[in-house]
């Protein structure tokens, strides 16, 4: 592995530290604005300058930039606080499915507004009946002319209810095995038939939703590969979601944890001083040199111009329950306060209650762990697969019990 910037990526990184130095939406900017108004306002500008979604060919809105200077373009973007989650599923996991598949006519029509924040995507494949098995997924779509009528429900999309388009996987044949009989789409999310219901999650937010479809109607001309290869699709799909979602756990690491172990106490001397504190810091301390290093790896191959494996489902599979640890283990360092979630009043402006809370969905959003530990196990180790029952037969009779 190799730690250093070449010459040219130095020389990248020091025009991206002063753009963003100057650039960067003042607080002034942004008050008065919606959380999806500042994301906007600050997605425009870079996009105006050049600086959006820069692996993008320029005529979709980027500036072919290389994956090393992406990286290097998230690291130094990082170093802000800035408003721009919303456009996460569009650009990192719709962009690159509507490039390998979408026509040329919806290719121009759509990434150059994905780019600059005009319009905003989500994903529309998780159903309550199909768990963290997408291609047992149950929703409709039957042919009827130039037409397909979608009837069914979708669950735990986030952004749907603020989304202007969605991609979404349907069951176009149920029979033939489950994954050869799935067609892909995208959608308008204001076509009529359409319901979005907001789910109201733990942590008193309402990301995710459920969306419900009553006799739907989309046009052929909105389907992204053949018929019947909705699988193939979906999978360019979720690998860019894998790699979009990395380890999770936002501002909840060892310094963070450190600096509260300094400052709170147990039986009247500083937490740090305690040796199972001192234990757990070592502990997480190594999962986090590892995490750093395996990613490091993967920046060793971009910059060399490979392409990361499977490999990066280690990321999110350790680094999200190490956060979920870490918070919980935070919030009982502060006794009784940790109960305290108003960040004017509670310890790190309530990071620690937040991520608890927050976890969980990371823990299930582009894979479940389970589904990871078997990425992992298969495609990284080796392994044999795991056993699936309903490998071969058709869809329509595979058992759902009684």
């Amino acid at each position: 592995m190799d730690f250093k910037d070449t010459a040219e990526e130095a020389a990248f990184r020091k025009e991206v530290r002063a753009w963003l130095k100057a650039n960067r939406p003042k607080k002034k900017e942004l008050e008065g604005l919606g959380g999806i108004e500042q994301a906007k306002l600050w997605q425009k500008r870079k996009y105006d300058a050049g600086w959006a979604c820069i692996t993008w060919p320029k005529e979709y809105g980027g500036r072919g930039a290389s994956p090393i200077e992406n990286v290097i373009w998230n690291q130094e973007e990082s170093r802000y606080d800035l408003p721009q989650g919303v456009f996460s599923i569009g650009q990192g996991m719709a962009a690159p499915t509507l490039m390998m598949w979408a026509s040329d006519e919806d290719k121009a029509r759509f990434l150059p507004k994905l780019a600059s924040g005009e319009e905003i995507w989500c994903q529309l494949f998780s159903e309550p009946a199909g768990g963290s098995d997408l291609a047992a997924l149950r929703t409709r779509a039957v042919k009827d002319g130039d037409e397909w009528v979608i009837n069914g429900q979708k669950i735990w999309t986030s952004g749907a209810h603020y989304s202007d388009y969605g991609i979404l996987v349907l069951r176009t044949d149920p029979s033939v095995p489950k994954h050869k009989g799935l067609t892909y789409f995208w959608i308008d999310m204001r076509a009529p038939g359409m319901e979005i219901k907001p789910i109201r999650q733990i942590s008193g937010d309402s990301n995710f939703n459920e969306v419900y479809f009553t006799d739907v109607r989309v046009s052929d001309s909105q389907r992204l590969g053949a018929e019947g290869q909705g699988w193939q699709v979906a999978l360019t799909t979720l690998m860019n979601e894998r790699a979009s979602i990395g380890a999770g756990g936002g501002s909840v690491g060892v310094d963070s944890i450190y600096k509260l172990a300094k400052e709170v106490e147990i039986d009247g001397k500083p937490a740090i001083r305690d040796p199972a504190v001192r234990a757990k810091l070592a502990d997480w301390y190594c999962q986090e040199s590892g995490l750093k290093y395996t990613s490091w790896r993967t920046l060793s191959a971009l910059s060399r111009g490979e392409t990361p494996g499977p490999e990066n489902s280690i990321g999110k599979l350790v680094g999200a329950p190490k956060a979920q640890d870490m918070a919980s283990f935070a919030i009982d360092l502060q006794e009784m306060a940790g109960a305290i979630r108003d960040p004017k009043l509670s310890e790190a402006a309530a990071m620690y209650q937040e991520t608890y809370m927050a976890i969980p969905g990371l823990r299930i959003a582009g894979g479940t762990d389970e589904i990871m530990a078997n990425i992992i196990a298969e495609r990284v180790l080796g392994l044999p697969q795991d056993v699936r029952v309903d490998k071969g037969i058709p869809f329509s009779e595979v058992p759902t019990g009684s």
